[in-house]
């Protein structure tokens, strides 16, 4: 029996997307209903490479069939999907499906630049884009197409923001690599803010007196923050001349 049958047969009878990972334990939980089946049990442990390969001669094969339907990788999970022309049929039989609304032009542009420079900051987005982004930031949240996804080693420790699962679903995309080039987008200059000003790397910031700027001495510890050199007696004024 080829593993790519095995795999249709599966993808098939899924009822939603089905991962690496997924198809994996399928194949291991079915020596407990393989009653002895030796080819089961050969593929219990299955190896990735494997499967991405049979997965690939299954799609291949569809598309060669010329069928209503095609096996697609999404976000990186595997299903069957009725190809594009075959939707009026498909939609008088189901109804039409309840979308969101279609994403703003400034969301769009948005979103493109997080794809292509993440993990990034707001501040760094509203550098390339030239205008405050928050609200738009929002509704990307909200939707679920970025999430935070960590903080950038600068002052103030922002937010970074990246991609999720979902955006790869709502571009019919099987992963980051298959967004189109964008090399202009790329090379667009970023200015960093600057690093945290620590006493050594990998330490604690040290307490605020006793931090110092670049070609600065640190202010010693009997020093006050702003310490000034005391105003003498003011010297007294000539008085001028009566006549």
């Amino acid at each position: 029996m080829e593993l790519k049958l095995i795999l249709e047969a599966l993808l098939f009878s899924a009822q939603k997307p089905l991962s690496l990972k997924e198809l994996r334990e399928a194949f291991t939980a079915a020596v407990d209903h393989a009653e002895g089946d030796e080819t089961v049990r050969a593929l219990k442990k299955v190896k990735d490479s494997e499967l991405n390969l049979a997965l690939e001669q299954l799609a291949e094969d569809h598309e060669q069939a010329q069928r209503s339907y095609r096996l697609a990788c999404v976000a990186g999970a595997w299903q069957f999907v009725t190809q594009p022309e075959y939707a009026p049929w498909l939609k008088a039989l189901v109804g039409r499906k309840v979308r969101p609304p279609r994403l703003s032009q400034p969301a769009l542009e948005t979103l493109a630049i997080i794809a292509y420079r993440q993990p990034i900051t707001r501040a760094e987005i509203e550098q390339v884009r030239g205008v405050n982004v928050d609200g738009v930031m929002q509704t990307l949240l909200e939707r679920g197409l970025v999430e935070q996804v960590g903080r950038a080693e600068v002052v103030g420790r922002p937010m970074t923001y990246g991609t999720t699962a979902l955006f790869l679903e709502y571009f019919g995309l099987r992963s980051l690599e298959d967004l189109p080039a964008a090399d202009e987008l790329r090379r667009v200059a970023v200015q960093k803010p600057e690093s945290l000003v620590t006493a050594d790397p990998g330490l604690a910031t040290v307490p605020p007196e006793q931090l110092a700027l670049p070609g600065q001495e640190p202010k010693s510890e009997g020093q006050p923050a702003n310490a000034t050199t005391p105003a003498g007696p003011a010297a007294p004024q000539a008085e001028s001349p009566q006549g």
